[in-house]
């Protein structure tokens, strides 16, 4: 499997995340175990598959 995996610092709350570069599957997953933020990227088109930031608040849809 080819996996690169890059230190971050979490969009949600600051403190180090790591970045998941899963390239057999066309996916990036940014993960922190500090606050368990979560999102998974397509690589190809951009498009969130599954996302999870605890203390954002969904935007509302009109």
């Amino acid at each position: 499997m080819n996996t690169v995996i890059q230190t971050i610092h979490c969009p949600n709350c600051g403190k180090p995340a790591e970045r998941h570069y899963l390239n057999e599957q066309q996916l990036t997953r940014t993960q922190c175990s500090g606050c368990d933020y979560l999102m998974i990227v397509c690589q190809r088109s951009g498009k969130v598959i599954e996302a999870y930031a605890p203390g954002i608040a969904a935007a509302m849809v009109n």
